[in-house]
């Protein structure tokens, strides 16, 4: 019965979407640049759907739906949300959009992310872009954007940096190994790293 209703599940997340679609991760720790060269990368090209998995986590934990506080706890702790919670966020908000071409931002963030979206849709990146960046330069940029995140307070950021250390880097690496990894400094400035992303796309 479980087994059913779990495949269904699935079935129903897979249908809404086609083998058409232009996926995009772009990983990077916490204040790697992620987020603005995404916005740069859709801004030129107006056929991407920008998601940011962070920012689908904001506002679900602000709309008040029974995710909302567990979403914040784990947030407030700098723990990963769990995977099918994170996948379910973001098929929906792909099926939103009406676009075909997606720059995932933040995703996934480990094994069990990677595993539970390729179960629910089966659907593979066309490739990973990977925005790497000390752990210095990225703690200087967190305490420095002040943009009245909670999570934007020197423990909470050391923190979030283990998660990334233990969680995220054994996917990047994973991707390297598949040969689909595409590693870009992000220690430069804004510009000079969206020249060198402009190259890979």
């Amino acid at each position: 019965m479980a087994t059913g209703s779990m495949k269904s599940k699935q079935e129903k997340r897979r249908s809404s979407l086609s083998d058409d679609e232009l996926i995009i991760f772009v990983l990077g720790g916490p204040g790697s640049g992620k987020g603005t060269q995404c916005k740069m990368i859709a801004q030129r090209d107006d056929q991407f759907c920008h998601l940011s998995v962070g920012d689908l986590l904001r506002l679900e934990q602000e709309s008040g739906s029974k995710h909302g506080t567990m979403i914040k706890n784990y947030i407030k702790e700098a723990k990963l949300v769990p995977s099918e919670i994170v996948v379910d966020l973001i098929l929906q908000a792909m099926k939103r959009s009406g676009k075909k071409k997606f720059l995932i931002d933040g995703f996934p963030r480990n094994e069990e992310n990677r595993v539970e979206f390729y179960s629910a849709c089966q659907l593979k990146p066309k490739f990973v872009l990977y925005l790497s960046c000390s752990k210095e330069v990225m703690v200087q940029r967190l305490l420095c954007r002040q943009q009245g995140r909670e999570d934007d307070n020197i423990e909470t950021i050391r923190k979030r940096l283990k998660v990334f250390e233990n969680s995220s880097l054994p996917v990047i690496e994973y991707y390297r190994s598949v040969g689909i990894l595409q590693e870009i400094n992000s220690e430069m400035p804004v510009e000079e790293v969206f020249k060198e992303i402009a190259q890979v796309f």
